[in-house]
């Protein structure tokens, strides 16, 4: 069989990279509607826009674990590491390598007959009479003269692995590096050391210049991994290393850490080391005091670490605290990815990375705008966004309610009367297709002059003219004056009732902006005084420990919107869970009692029947089993000829619409 792909040439071979955790490129954008909804809760519940957008970045959504979620894994990883590991790691292998170089030691003297008994005898009563200290029992066999040569080995890798280790906290790789050094290897970090306290000492006195930096990473940059650019870099990466190597004594025990101390004088079998290494903290300290030097940690596990991974440990337990600190926030621009993927992962980092994505987003799209005091605030889209999932769950309440009126009105200003008539510049009205379809058919055919040319005529397909359309007759509606008086007493924040009372009028203002423009809504909130107030403004009115319920003003404001619409239909809807216990004095002070008393009642009828007066529909949706508010609206509503409804909070905005739709019925 022939090559199918000889005549294309050879094939490019494939290319394979390495996998790289991330979003799936492929995945559907966010869905904003949903984020923009838990917001817009907060908001109506009295946080701010932005105060909203933090909670909920921090509580997470669409299927991402939130900022809390990412905190809650830090700690249970930081707590994971104090109750696995302990800090005797050093000592520990102090021990080990002492007890070996001692157990050596009794063997070659056992072993070599022509030692002088007496030198023997000596001997022995030296290693029998060592101190239980490692730090003291090291400091006597300093002198001692090592019959084993394998013992005197095992005693060298003592001193030799103490300056590992002391190394190992404040240099990268370097006690994998000197592992095995010569005598030339610990005198070149020694030098190293000497110039870096010189460079720093310059620095922390101001007088450090890019040259010295320069002139010290071309002699010693080779034992700096991390290629620091500048001075202040280079003292930003020891400065942390050192902090966490000061933390990590802190968190010894007394006696560790005299162990520690006394053990590291002898690290290389000399003190030089640990000189360079104080001078070298002290430096540091200088440049930043502002470093955590003084806490410690409770390491309560069986795994040893030694000092290096030890300070390891202490300086990734600093970073989760400190991006702890940054979540708890909720500050994206602040987040460091890098850190949460070294300390969580690269699937926290993922998540991380599309909260940041979220937030932008949110932001780009325009659904949130910084206001005039320069903070967050939910947009006008971004109401209209709301606005229509909210009419969307009281049109499914609706839907359930006796009638099953249909809410998907398109803006017609009548009602169908069967008939239709040509279009006419400025209608609104639907066609009527099959009238308009007609007419264009039989043009089609006159212009073409015979029947027998029909097919013909149509064969190009039938074209619409303007002449050609015709709408559906309607019949003249009468327009609504609605308005709307919503109870803002603290009582309704406290039984759970003010969220559900500024979704209702959400939802009810989104129907009438958008399909019925021909209306006129007034929204009124009512407290110890009522005010006249925006969608915006009620969505974001925080509720306020005041006592009073003033359905006397209301109806005032609510007589005055009536008086300012003259043809219109008056329609007024009160949402309340209390009897009016305040009201509106004649030189425009609130008055309250508890409970209600003659006066207040009597104001309020009295303004009550001046709406009714109007012709009002009124209706009342009672959101309490107060008998004292039942019996109270059950008689102003006999009064009024009012409607009284009392539905659960989850049907508040299916009741509240399907009223003001009953108007159109």
């Amino acid at each position: 069989m022939a090559n199918a792909y000889s005549s294309r040439g050879p094939r490019r071979g494939a290319r394979y990279r390495a996998y790289t955790p991330g979003p799936d490129p492929l995945a559907p954008p966010p869905d904003l509607t949903k984020a923009v909804r838990a917001i817009a809760n907060d908001v109506m519940t009295g946080y701010s826009a932005q105060q909203a957008l933090r909670e909920y970045l921090r509580r997470g959504g669409q299927g991402l674990e939130g900022y809390d979620d990412l905190m809650a894994r830090l700690a249970e990883r930081r707590q994971a590491m104090l109750s696995q590991h302990n800090l005797t790691g050093t000592l520990r292998d102090v021990q080990k390598l002492l007890d070996e170089a001692v157990l050596a030691e009794r063997g070659q003297l056992a072993r070599d007959v022509e030692m002088d008994d007496l030198d023997r005898s000596m001997r022995e009563m030296t290693l029998d009479n060592l101190p239980d200290s490692p730090a003291a029992a090291v400091s006597e066999l300093g002198e001692y003269e090592w019959a084993s040569g394998e013992a005197r080995e095992k005693f060298d890798q003592i001193k030799d692995l103490l300056g590992r280790e002391i190394l190992d906290q404040r240099f990268a790789g370097m006690k994998g590096a000197l592992e095995n050094a010569t005598d030339e290897d610990r005198a070149a970090v020694a030098e190293m050391l000497r110039d870096l306290n010189v460079l720093l000492g310059k620095h922390r006195a101001g007088m450090a210049a890019d040259a010295d930096f320069e002139e010290f990473m071309a002699k010693h940059g080779h034992q700096f991994p991390e290629n620091p650019k500048n001075i202040d870099e280079l003292a930003e990466l020891l400065a942390q290393r050192s902090a966490a190597a000061q933390r990590m004594l802190n968190s010894m025990t007394e006696e560790q850490r005299r162990e520690l101390m006394e053990l590291a004088a002898q690290a290389f079998g000399s003190e030089e080391l640990m000189n360079l290494v104080s001078e070298l903290d002290a430096n540091l300290r200088g440049i930043r005091p502002d470093l955590d030097w003084t806490s410690g940690e409770q390491f309560s596990g069986d795994d040893p670490l030694g000092l290096g991974d030890a300070s390891r440990a202490m300086r990734d337990i600093g970073r989760m605290d400190q991006l702890a600190d940054t979540l708890s926030g909720a500050r994206p621009g602040d987040i460091d990815l890098d850190d949460i993927a070294d300390l969580l992962g690269e699937d926290a980092a993922t998540n991380a990375q599309m909260l940041k994505d979220l937030e932008r987003a949110l932001r780009d799209s325009g659904l949130l705008n910084k206001g005039e005091s320069g903070s967050l605030q939910l947009s006008p889209r971004a109401m209209r966004m709301l606005g229509k999932a909210l009419l969307d769950d009281a049109a499914q309440h609706l839907s359930s309610r006796e009638g099953q009126r249909d809410t998907r009105l398109a803006g017609q200003t009548g009602e169908a009367t069967g008939g239709t008539r040509p279009w006419e510049f400025g209608d609104t009205q639907p066609w009527d297709t099959t009238r308009t379809i007609t007419n264009a058919i039989q043009r089609t055919v006159a212009e073409g002059g015979s029947a027998a040319n029909f097919a013909g005529d149509l064969a190009g397909g039938v074209r619409i003219q303007v002449g050609d359309i015709e709408v559906v007759e309607t019949e003249a509606r009468t327009r609504n004056a609605v308005a709307l008086l919503v109870d803002t007493s603290f009582s309704m924040a406290m039984e759970g009732r003010w969220m559900p009372m500024k979704q209702t009028a959400l939802a009810l203002h989104h129907l009438m902006s958008t399909q019925f423009r021909g209306d006129e809504l007034t929204l009124i909130g009512f407290g110890l005084y009522a005010q006249t107030l925006s969608i915006e403004e009620l969505t974001g009115l925080p509720p306020i420990q005041e006592k009073g319920t003033n359905l006397h003003h209301a109806l005032l404001l609510a007589e005055q919107f009536f008086t300012r619409h003259p043809g219109l239909d008056p329609t007024l809807l009160i949402v309340t869970d209390g009897e009016p216990t305040s009201m509106l004095t004649e030189w425009g002070e609130a008055h309250f009692n508890w409970p209600t008393d003659r006066i207040t009642l009597a104001r309020t009828i009295d303004a009550l029947d001046s709406v009714t007066k109007r012709g009002a529909r009124i209706t009342f949706f009672r959101l309490a089993d107060d008998p004292g508010l039942i019996a109270l609206l059950d008689a102003m509503a006999n009064r009024s000829g009012a409607n009284v409804v009392a539905p659960d909070l989850d049907e508040l905005g299916g009741a509240v619409v399907g009223e003001y739709l009953r108007g159109w019925f």
